[in-house]
């Protein structure tokens, strides 16, 4: 499972063993236990990688391997390629801004788009 974390700065990408329903799960009882508000619903996330990545070709060939439509890619510019994910958005209310997202790909494309996002902060840095 790929989770990404939003806040106001930006996002974290993380790969984790734990399936979308146990995270849910677990978020939806801590709510209940401290009395917030959770908002949990299908959704989509994007967002911009260089199209110069090293294995962004091995990342296209994952997605058009894969028969789902949890991921997609799509050329933004000359620079970007746009990723697009369809999974689960959590936040302490709809139009939040910050919260959760997660998705469930196929091994190698979470391995990839992982190996991909940091080897794109490490370009920013």
């Amino acid at each position: 499972m790929l989770k990404l974390t939003y806040t106001e700065t930006g996002f974290n990408l993380e790969r984790l063993a734990q399936s979308p329903e146990q995270l849910v799960a677990l978020r939806v009882i801590l709510a209940m236990r401290v009395g917030q508000t959770v908002c949990v619903e299908p959704s989509t996330a994007a967002f911009l990688l260089p199209a110069n990545l090293s294995v962004l070709d091995l990342l296209e060939a994952e997605v058009l391997r894969d028969d789902g439509e949890a991921i997609a890619l799509s050329v933004a510019d000359a620079e970007f390629v746009e990723v697009t994910l369809r999974g689960t958005w959590l936040s302490v209310d709809a139009e939040g801004v910050d919260g959760l997202f997660v998705t469930v790909l196929s091994d190698r494309a979470e391995f990839l788009l992982l190996k991909l996002w940091l080897e794109a902060r490490l370009m920013l840095c």
